[in-house]
């Protein structure tokens, strides 16, 4: 599993969660939602450091992660993060 967040997307992350380097996003399933790889639940993200992360990349000196007990969400797909220009929030794609 690969994780791609886009300049855009760090530029958001950046800006509305007040990120700098050496801080963290967790991405992980939460019930509730919808999702085109499991139904019933969706993508959330939060603010906090790794403790046993499955994927990571580090963009910029901040790191975008996704715990062990949250590969089953993934389902071995990669996962890129963009920005939705017309909500102007993230945008989760999963394949």
């Amino acid at each position: 599993m690969n994780i791609i967040i886009t300049p855009k997307a760090l530029d958001w992350f950046k800006k509305e969660m007040d990120l700098q380097a050496g801080d963290a996003i967790r991405f992980f399933a939460r019930y509730g939602g919808c999702s085109t790889v499991q139904k019933g639940f969706s993508l959330g993200m939060a603010k906090e450091d790794p403790i046993e992360p499955v994927a990571q990349t580090t963009v910029d000196g901040i790191t975008f992660f996704v715990e062990d007990q949250d590969r089953w969400y993934f389902d071995d797909h990669n996962l890129t993060v963009d920005v939705n220009e017309k909500t102007d929030e993230p945008m989760f794609i999963i394949q």
